[in-house]
């Protein structure tokens, strides 16, 4: 057989190879797509599972019920799926009911204030002395966006601690020995003060904060442990763009009082007022990708009509219908509807795992769909809290991204899974 021939057979039998398994692709497909294990809480909703095709049964070897592709987890424990075709099993999958996990939605409106570790350099400045102009702290190579943790061995924790220590080195022509933090390293320069002949003062060139305020929405408030998630996105600096290292913060009430409406490529955003002289509502002890989390003084939600509601897993959310709550006027929490477009099942965090867009028109009419101040108001589908809101898409205004809720929770230091473990343990 010539090497023409020898090409043109194995041609042919490649061919002949695809037509027979093409039928199975699909199937292949779709059982790649099954996962191994599966975990869900206890619960009277149906939660649906993965289907293989018409030609293919699902069994179940205890009290959990299988039917319409869905699983009724009424009773908590540990039981197996089994795929058949034929008759002849072709995939397990092992399903864990958990004891239901519930947290009280929120959709209230807070002011927010963080307090950085140390302060923050948010950018440089001359400083003019004579006829001469410079900035000491570029000089000594501090960057924006650098945390001064310490001068002179002295702990920097607000703006106030900084004055006197330049004043004395001034006064004295020393040097400052700065440590402070530039992402993970620890690094430590020295400066030297310069005097400002306009108002005579000693001057280091550059512009520091020490807190950061805005406004957001609650996320979710677990009555066991008192702790809440809100925002579902981390907290940047304005100037730097750099997330802020907490020391602590606080959040307050706060009550919207315009909307700025959103407009494709020009995100829109909630006007609020709020004092934090006001009464503090909750601590912040955590700014972290998936939100900003803390302790919640539980008076926050007095006249809140939500009641405790199980939580939806990222693999139990889908496409279609859904709701989200939050606050347009005052501080009424008022339910808007939304259609989950996409949603990712998750094994692993992720900060991006559902799209979702606005359908409510008279969300639509109000703000035109997410706005910024917006952020954290949850994702309530079929009577369960499957995620908030995060991020709005720029060029879309009605659409956005929402992170599941069961990120939050482990962000919060909520173990919703430890039954799972004593059961293993």
């Amino acid at each position: 057989m010539t090497s023409k021939s020898k090409i043109r057979a194995s041609i042919g039998i490649l061919l002949l190879i695809l037509f027979l398994i093409f039928p199975f692709l699909t199937d292949m497909k779709q059982y790649i797509s099954i996962p191994n294990e599966m975990i869900t809480f206890q619960s009277e909703q149906p939660m649906s599972i993965p289907n293989l095709g018409n030609n293919y049964t699902v069994t179940t070897d205890n009290s959990i019920v299988t039917r319409d592709s869905k699983i009724y987890p009424n009773e908590q424990g540990e039981t197996t799926l089994v795929y058949k075709k034929a008759n002849i099993p072709v995939k397990k999958v092992n399903v864990s009911v958990l004891n239901g996990k519930k947290v009280i939605p929120g959709g209230q409106s807070v002011g927010v204030q963080l307090h950085t570790l140390g302060v923050l350099v948010v950018g440089h400045h001359l400083v003019k002395n004579n006829d001469k102009s410079k900035s000491p702290g570029d000089e000594a190579e501090i960057h924006v966006g650098d945390v001064i943790l310490e001068m002179n061995g002295n702990k920097i924790k607000h703006l106030e601690d900084v004055k006197p220590i330049v004043t004395n080195a001034g006064k004295n022509n020393e040097n400052i020995l700065v440590k402070l933090k530039r992402g993970q390293d620890i690094i430590e320069t020295k400066l030297q003060p310069a005097l400002n002949n306009k108002d005579n003062s000693y001057q280091i060139g550059l512009y520091i904060r020490d807190s950061a305020t805005g406004i957001g929405t609650i996320s979710f408030y677990d009555e066991d442990s008192g702790k809440y998630g809100a925002l579902g996105h981390i907290i940047s600096d304005s100037d730097t763009k750099k997330p802020i290292e907490i020391h602590n913060g606080k959040i307050v009430r706060s009550s919207v009082t315009s909307i700025e409406k959103g407009n494709q490529g020009i995100p829109g955003e909630k006007q609020a007022k709020f004092s934090m002289k006001d009464k503090q509502l909750g601590t912040i002890t955590k700014n972290s990708p998936f939100g900003i989390f803390g302790i919640l003084d539980p008076t926050v939600l007095e006249g809140n009509q939500q009641k405790p509601m199980a939580i939806g897993l990222s693999h139990e959310v889908k496409k279609g219908p859904a709701h989200i709550l939050t606050v347009v006027e005052g501080e009424k929490v008022e339910k808007f509807d939304i259609e989950i477009v996409n949603t990712i099942p998750q094994k692993f965090p992720a900060t991006k795992g559902m799209v979702i867009k606005v359908t409510d028109e008279r969300l639509l009419e109000k703000t035109g769909g997410i706005v910024q101040g917006m952020s954290g108001s949850p994702i309530i589908q079929n009577n369960k809290i499957v995620g908030a809101v995060t991020h709005v898409f720029v060029n879309d205004p009605t659409s956005g991204y929402g992170v599941h809720i069961e990120w939050m929770l482990e962000e919060a230091g909520i173990d919703i899974y430890k039954e799972k473990e004593a059961q293993v343990g």
